[in-house]
């Protein structure tokens, strides 16, 4: 079979015509605003690997631990032959612990970040020759339709990394929704959930000592600077990232240090000392109350794994 990646492009509008609006929206909002989604520039996707490398974040090495236990129940549930779509693919490294054992017929990695798709989904139809690799570049959080020459017969959807956390409650369900109306019936979806645990354990990993969160988020205003020539100076701005446990979640927002004014598309906008841009919320599950808002989603667990701190869970779960 060819090495060659099979490319997509499902975007739906231009990524910058999407980052310029949704950015502008988010800033004219009382409490400013930025999608997570707009971290994952190539530069951004780079800085993300490198969190999950640090000490203090247990979410990757954890769940890369289960997936690497279960492997053998996940392809005995999900079969061999099928086809495995990955949501959020970045460096298509967790999907290699399933791969040996499920041996699908094909691969599906769809990613915002389209440089860091081709990247990695060229190294993985390289070192697995055997399969067939496809690479949708989309915005996953938007409706969207499987490409077009993709076999689907029996497709398992794959959402790792606790991902679905970066929505609240209600928009978690309803991306779920999306995904029971993308799926046909009997289809698999394999969820990487992260647990509420204490408080300490969860700001560390979110406040790494290398500083390379603080990195990430604040690459988000080297974007704007660069894809949208914004006046906006982040050595102005510093990272913060607590633990809002009213909400569950935590809540990742960069810290105005100054009064300042700064442009984007030729509007101003007013930032006061202390003022913040909101740029990511990581909601904690229970098992219990995952596997619930999933049922109201239309899928039924089949299965859970869990680390023996219970620090994180992997779930699969079927399209009713």
């Amino acid at each position: 079979m060819s090495l060659a990646v099979q490319f997509h492009d499902l975007h739906p509008t231009p990524a910058s015509t999407s980052l310029r609006d949704e950015i502008l929206t988010g800033f004219r909002a009382d409490q400013k605003f930025a999608s997570p989604k707009f971290f994952y520039d190539q530069r951004g996707s780079e800085l993300f690997d490198q969190i999950c490398e640090q000490p203090e974040y247990y979410p990757t090495r954890t769940e890369e631990a289960i997936l690497a236990e279960a492997a053998d129940d996940i392809a005995e549930i999900a079969g061999h032959e099928a086809t495995l779509i990955e949501l959020g693919s970045g460096a298509s490294r967790k999907v290699r612990l399933l791969l040996e054992a499920m041996r699908p017929s094909s691969y599906l990695g769809i990613d915002i970040s389209r440089d860091f798709l081709l990247d990695s989904t060229r190294r993985l139809a390289a070192d697995y020759p055997w399969l067939e690799v496809h690479a949708a570049c989309a915005d996953f959080c938007c409706n969207m339709a499987l490409p077009d020459g993709l076999c689907c017969e029996r497709p398992v959807g794959f959402f790792p990394g606790s991902s679905i956390g970066n929505f609240d409650p209600q928009a978690a369900e309803d991306f779920l929704c999306g995904l029971h109306s993308l799926l046909p019936t009997g289809s698999g979806l394999l969820v990487g959930v992260d647990l509420v645990k204490d408080k300490p354990t969860l700001e560390a990993a979110y406040n790494d000592a290398a500083g390379v969160t603080a990195a990430f988020n604040l690459n988000l205003l080297e974007r704007l600077r660069h894809e949208l020539h914004a006046k906006i100076d982040p050595a102005n701005f510093v990272h913060q990232a607590f633990f809002n446990e009213a909400h569950s979640r935590i809540e990742m927002h960069l810290v105005s240090q100054l009064s300042q004014v700064v442009t984007i598309e030729g509007e101003r906008f007013s930032f006061l000392e202390g003022e913040t841009i909101h740029t990511e919320n990581s909601y904690k599950y229970t098992v219990e109350g995952f596997q619930a808002l999933a049922g109201r989603a239309g899928f039924e667990a089949l299965s859970s794994w869990t680390d023996a701190n219970s620090l994180f869970s992997v779930h699969y779960l079927t399209r009713a």
